[in-house]
């Protein structure tokens, strides 16, 4: 019997992986292409972003990739000046939640300065690569 080679893409996610191995690995897939994707129920249709495995809606692990497409709109962002683990060489970066419609999504704030920042603008998700072949995804102006 061959042994299973176990499935690591995910710890190619972001500054500090917490980690290697999810049922949502191809995450990673979409990232590598310049995409953000979340999941859809199949059963229900809920849209999810951080991307699930299964729905806690209907209960169902029948689920399929959908790509997040921009601009959403900023409802709220804050900047950080205490970091996690990982990301203290970062301060002070801003964080903020965009609405898409179906889904919001949490994330960084790119290339746009503090002081441009409005709620209610319209930002677009864009991927970077960081040493070491690692992604993340931030915000930035269309």
């Amino acid at each position: 019997m061959a042994k299973k080679e176990m499935d690591t893409r995910f710890a190619r996610f972001g500054v500090v992986s917490f980690t290697a191995t999810t049922k949502v690995n191809d995450f990673i897939d979409y990232l590598e292409k310049g995409q953000i994707a979340g999941t859809r129920c199949k059963g229900c249709g809920r849209l999810y972003f951080p991307p699930r495995a299964d729905c806690y809606q209907c209960l169902s692990s029948d689920m399929s990739w959908e790509v997040i497409e921009g601009p959403g709109k900023l409802v709220t962002y804050s900047q950080l000046s205490y970091a996690p683990i990982g990301f203290e060489k970062d301060l002070p970066y801003t964080i903020a939640l965009l609405d898409f419609g179906e889904c919001k999504v949490f994330g960084r704030i790119g290339d746009v300065a503090f002081e441009e920042l409005k709620v209610g603008m319209e930002l677009v998700p864009r991927v970077r690569e960081l040493e070491g072949g690692r992604l993340i995804y931030t915000f930035e102006k269309p």
